[in-house]
């Protein structure tokens, strides 16, 4: 067979489908189904043709062509196209209109408004019928350091404003001392849970407060290291939602005090005294502990890519 008759046996085939069953009329092709809802459209009401089919655009998403064209014939194919052609996003243009904001057409609209002579055909109604989009909100996450370290030349401060997690004031003591470090060392006594009867020469850690003293078994002072964990996270939680952020939850740790305090007491306690309470030659005084911390915040930071 030759080439000529392949290709028409192949070209009536392609046609017998448009063709009537019995009386070889063409078949009436189904409407499309549109899924948009026109009811409650209406034009924007402007004097100037141009600017009213600028606002008309600038309004609506979705559905705006297809109601404003299709649906209603409120405006022409021409002259939409004519309006809104220059405001393209190759060019960045834009029209900033009373009620929202135009760009231009996309490829699948540019072809169904100039009947193909510009952008593509072949395209869904869904694609033709939509709106360019609005630029798309992104997030990013920022994570950041907060928190302070032991500053041993610092006057710290123990309020909520302050870096420093502190404990609880001590007791004071019920017996006073004739000098001021052995009333100091009375008050860190009782602060840490220990009687001021009991010998002095005792070690405390400021990691596991854990005590340590010659002859005897250790044992956990008060407040313990997870007490101070909690007093971290409960700092770091605060000062991240002043800096518009939220705690990262276990970024936390507890350093060393804001002083070295040498002593029998051990290093980087952190002690503070309160002020004496006798006159004269006797002291009393009470204690607390400082620790440093740190800790991780994360913020999420919203901003429009176009």
């Amino acid at each position: 067979m030759s080439l000529r008759k392949v290709a028409g046996a192949i070209a009536l085939l392609l046609f017998m489908p448009f063709m009537g069953g019995g009386g070889g009329g063409a078949t009436t092709l189904q409407a499309r189904s549109i899924p948009w809802d026109c009811s409650d459209w209406q034009a924007f009401a402007h004097a100037d043709r141009t600017t009213a089919i600028l606002e008309f655009l600038a309004e609506n998403r979705g559905k705006t062509l297809y109601c404003g064209i299709d649906q209603s014939d409120t405006f022409s194919k021409a002259e939409t196209w004519a309006a809104g052609k220059d405001r393209n996003e190759r060019d960045d243009t834009v029209y900033f209109g009373e009620r929202g904001q135009f760009r231009g057409f996309i490829a699948a609209q540019e072809g169904w408004l100039t009947e193909g002579e510009s952008g593509i055909t072949g395209q869904s109604v869904a694609v033709i019928f939509e709106f360019p989009k609005e630029p798309r909100r992104v997030k990013r996450v920022k994570r950041f350091q907060v928190g302070t370290t032991a500053d041993l030349n610092a006057v710290a401060s123990c309020g909520q404003a302050g870096v420093l997690v502190c404990s609880d004031w001590g007791q004071i003591p019920s017996v006073s001392e004739s000098s001021i470090s052995a009333g100091q060392r009375a008050a860190r006594l009782i602060a840490v849970g220990r009687t001021i009867a009991q010998p002095v020469n005792w070690q405390l850690d400021w990691q596991t407060n854990i005590i340590t003293r010659p002859g005897e078994t250790d044992s956990i002072a008060t407040p313990n290291a997870a007490w101070w964990q909690g007093q971290a996270a409960a700092a770091a939680a605060r000062v991240c939602r002043t800096r518009g952020a939220r705690y990262v939850a276990g970024s936390s740790k507890f350093g060393p005090g804001h002083n070295n305090n040498k002593g029998l007491n051990g290093d980087n306690l952190g002690w503070f005294y309160g002020p004496n309470v006798d006159t004269g030659v006797l002291y009393k005084y009470q204690a607390r502990q400082s620790r440093s911390w740190t800790a991780t915040c994360q913020k999420v930071i919203r901003r429009t890519r176009r």
